[in-house]
């Protein structure tokens, strides 16, 4: 019964022979779990087919105390808190501490802008996708009458 209750992870092991080229899908799902602190909480929202947005409650924050990085797939959003040495709390209720969030981006997601409204960081995410990756419809060659009847009249001679 203790194996059951301590047993978290999910076996996909099924999956990875029955599908090619999602192992990077599988990975991202297994490691899911790696990301364990919470804070600061956010929402990921879908505004059009390909337009998207991450909101981040960010309060107690300046611009100059945020940076946005766009690496490799990646968008790294950072907030460094100075400490103030000279505050003496008698409550501090607010988690206002830094922090490091990463977001994992699929292929051709770029990010567009990023403002902060309302103690909210909105970033603005677009996937565009390369004309070449398109699906496009491919045109079926028929073979002529006229070139049919020509090898027909060459096998007569």
């Amino acid at each position: 019964m203790e194996d059951v209750a301590m047993r978290t992870n999910l076996d996909l092991t099924p999956f990875y022979r029955s599908s090619i080229g999602f192992d990077r899908i599988f990975d991202l799902l297994e490691n899911a779990s790696v990301n364990a602190d919470k804070w600061p909480p956010f929402n990921i929202l879908k505004l059009g087919e390909d337009t998207y947005r991450i909101a981040i409650a960010v309060a107690g924050f300046a611009e100059s105390e945020l940076t946005i990085t766009h690496e490799a797939k990646m968008l790294v959003v950072n907030g460094a808190k100075s400490e103030d040495d000279e505050a003496l709390y008698l409550h501090q209720g607010l988690p206002v501490r830094s922090f490091v969030r990463r977001f994992e981006l699929a292929d051709h997601v770029i990010v567009e802008g990023a403002k902060l409204e309302n103690g909210l960081l909105l970033i603005n995410l677009k996937k565009e996708t390369p004309v070449e990756m398109k699906s496009r419809r491919i045109a079926i060659q028929a073979e002529t009458a006229k070139a049919a009847s020509k090898q027909i009249e060459g096998a007569k001679a």
